[in-house]
């Protein structure tokens, strides 16, 4: 994610700031990939501390993609909710890198369903998950306390809102991507048929699960090829956005990457992925001097390289 600065006064704002120290009202405008002191402010400001430019709905292109909140009647749900808003909002504006969901892009948009545990009849499951254009996502991972009993239950000690966002967003690509000519011949080549048996290989998954070995970035990667496909444009997405962000600070290595490095806009995976592998090295070591986790643990063999790479050439073009 990049750094901005104050239209006002040039001082450094962040993504998620609503104003700046001198007392300007900040509006992020995902077209231009700045923030604005003018323009329409989203309706959800107030209530979920939004701070996108409103469109012709008066909700911003974040917001507007919601269909369903939570139980607002439910304390705590509030809070849930604008946690989850604040993670699409970094999710989308990332992709719109990409040119993604922005008004250069024609095709379909996804919808999205914001589900409490908590409600005010009672607690009531929900189950994460993309379907026909729709997606669920629980909030009440937002809270910190749930999210982490659910690494602990889970062995996902990397579970995180911003990463179902991505994984999630992966499936709904996946769909938009298989209109293009030449897509699905290329996946299934790349990642296996799709059109197995997804409830089977999810229940011989739980019943046996496998190690992710040289091909799969991780267990959950090895189940079907559409769980494959989300968890490896996932890990794309949080390998660009580290390398991004880091740059975006300054943050140097005597190899990389320089300042003004643009990580979107880098064709060559293998250098991309080089850079972000060598600077989250280097963060996990700081991390283990504060007794941290580290940084990103996973192991990029060749086999998740190729997919990787497969996954950035076909996002790199929304349209």
């Amino acid at each position: 994610m990049q750094i901005f600065s104050c239209p006002a006064c040039g001082t450094r704002v962040y993504f998620h700031n609503l104003t700046c120290t001198c007392g300007e009202e900040l509006v992020f405008d995902p077209d231009l990939q700045k923030m604005s002191v003018d323009g329409p402010h989203c309706t959800n400001r107030q209530e979920i501390g939004c701070n996108w430019r409103g469109e012709d709905t008066g909700l911003c292109r974040s917001c507007a993609m919601t269909e369903v909140v939570p139980d607002r009647g439910e304390q705590g749900n509030l809070a849930l909710w604008a946690e989850a808003e604040s993670a699409k909002r970094w999710m989308l504006a990332t992709l719109g890198r990409w040119g993604w969901f922005g008004p250069d892009d024609p095709g379909e948009r996804p919808v999205f369903r914001m589900l409490s545990e908590k409600t005010t009849k009672g607690k009531k499951p929900v189950t994460m998950g993309h379907a026909n254009g729709t997606i669920t996502i629980n909030v009440s991972e937002a809270r910190d306390a749930v999210l982490a009993q659910r690494q602990e239950n889970l062995g996902e000690l990397y579970r995180t809102m911003l990463g179902h966002m991505r994984h999630e967003t992966a499936h709904f690509l996946h769909v938009r991507l298989s209109e293009r000519d030449g897509f699905p011949e290329a996946f299934r080549e790349t990642f296996g048929d799709e059109r197995a048996d997804y409830g089977a290989a999810l229940k011989e998954h739980y019943a046996n699960p496998k190690t992710p070995g040289d091909d799969h970035i991780t267990p959950y990667a090895t189940a079907h090829p559409h769980e494959d496909w989300a968890e490896t444009l996932a890990h794309l997405m949080h390998l660009v956005d580290l390398l991004d962000s880091a740059a975006a600070a300054h943050l140097r290595l005597p190899d990389g990457p320089p300042i003004g490095y643009d990580a979107y806009a880098e064709s060559d995976t293998e250098a991309l992925l080089t850079l972000a592998v060598n600077l989250s090295i280097a963060v996990n070591h700081v991390n283990r001097a504060m007794d941290l986790p580290d940084l990103y643990p996973f192991v990029l063999r060749s086999g998740v390289r190729r997919k990787l790479a497969f996954v950035h050439d076909w996002l790199r073009v929304a349209h």
